[in-house]
């Protein structure tokens, strides 16, 4: 009996970075997203509150599947996008450790380049409404402490995106910004900045998204099926994360660049 929810190519190898191959700049932005990111921690906190009751507060009981807050929060300025949610442990298969729920992060099109457009897949059909073109980055898994434990992409059909290939998804990554108050500060300047302190894992974890695809479409490729709208395939790339971690090995790798200066 074959596993119903098979693991994708190469999604059990951890994502490793080289944080001295990083170009100054890059580190220094990482760098400075790893602060505003303990920052939120601290004010947090104070109020012995955490990312995942900050977003849930004041939203009633808490259902699987639903999108926390309701109406999901979206940036006028920016045009990203996320929410949160959680599914039933019963209806997935829990290949990949525990988790509370996770965020999914996208960007609209009035939030891209002029001239952006989605990979031309033979199945593609073009939205009546150009806006709702949207792309997803990645989802962020957390623990029942609040925190971010792991990272991860999905296939087309999960969040009902419009495909887009993994180089036009990186260059837009920088796009993405939360800069508003609701429905909460701390939440939106953690979200914004996880996305630019993990920017060299995401990169991968895309590249490795589109890998899985195509090695899906070539394996187990299915008459009524392309590989983007199997339901076999879910969870496309993956990596666990530790903010901790992450910011020690930046600050390291920017401390060898200054000894060689």
């Amino acid at each position: 009996m074959t596993d119903a929810h098979p693991k994708p190519l190469a999604a059990d190898q951890p994502v490793k970075i080289d944080f001295h191959r990083l170009p100054r700049e890059r580190l220094e932005a990482m760098e400075e997203a790893g602060m505003q990111i303990l920052d939120c921690y601290r004010v947090l906190q104070k109020s012995d509150a955490n990312i995942v009751g900050e977003i849930l507060k004041g939203q009633g009981e808490f259902f699987e599947w639903d999108h926390y807050p309701a109406g999901d929060v979206y940036d006028w300025d920016s045009h990203a996008q996320y929410y949160y949610h959680a599914h039933p442990p019963e209806k997935r298969a829990n290949l990949w450790g525990a988790e509370h729920g996770h965020f999914h992060t996208f960007l609209r099109p009035k939030g891209m380049p002029a001239g952006t457009e989605p990979a031309r897949l033979p199945d593609f059909e073009r939205p009546k409404d150009k806006n709702d073109m949207l792309t997803h980055f990645v989802a962020l898994s957390m623990d029942r402490s609040g925190l971010p434990v792991r990272m991860f992409t999905t296939n087309r059909w999960v969040t009902g995106e419009v495909w887009y290939t993994a180089d036009t998804v990186i260059d837009l990554l920088d796009r993405f910004a939360i800069d508003q108050a609701l429905p909460s500060w701390p939440v939106n300047i953690w979200i914004t900045n996880i996305l630019r302190l993990y920017r060299p894992q995401i990169e991968e974890l895309l590249n490795r998204r589109d890998a899985a695809l195509a090695h899906w479409q070539r394996e187990h490729a299915k008459d009524d099926c392309t590989a983007h709208e199997d339901r076999d395939l879910e969870v496309t790339s993956i990596t666990d994360i530790a903010v901790d971690q992450q910011i020690i090995a930046v600050q390291e790798a920017l401390k060898a660049k200054s000894a060689e200066i």
